[in-house]
């Protein structure tokens, strides 16, 4: 089976869509910045370096530094599927992330969808 195209897309060409959702919502890249850190234990500086390094969406996860187990909290469906099915854990990490993303232009508070 071939790999999933956003597999290789830099996760630098996704982050400007996340953030252009966001800000139709009058949310802030603080807050996209904020659930990203979260969900990958990444820091700030860590963030800006990967989007700086161009690396690709696997490798975007799969050298975060800590996943958060709360993580596994996160239910629903996106893009048709329930996200607590999904077996490839590179793919169930993007969705994630869209999940929440989803969650902040939507309203829900910041402790909400860091799951508090």
């Amino acid at each position: 089976m071939t790999e999933p195209r956003i597999f290789k897309m830099p996760f630098a060409k996704i982050y400007p869509l996340y953030q252009a959702k966001l800000h139709k919502k009058q949310r802030t890249t603080a807050e996209l910045n904020q659930v990203i850190t979260w969900l990958t234990g990444m820091t700030d500086v860590q963030l800006q370096q990967a989007l700086t390094d161009q690396i690709t969406c696997q490798e975007f996860f799969d050298h975060a530094p800590q996943l958060n187990p709360k993580r596994q909290l996160i239910t629903g469906v996106i893009c048709g599927v329930r996200v607590e099915t999904i077996s490839d854990p590179t793919m169930q990490a993007i969705r994630y992330l869209d999940k929440l993303v989803d969650e902040l232009a939507h309203g829900k508070t910041m402790a909400q969808v860091l799951r508090h």
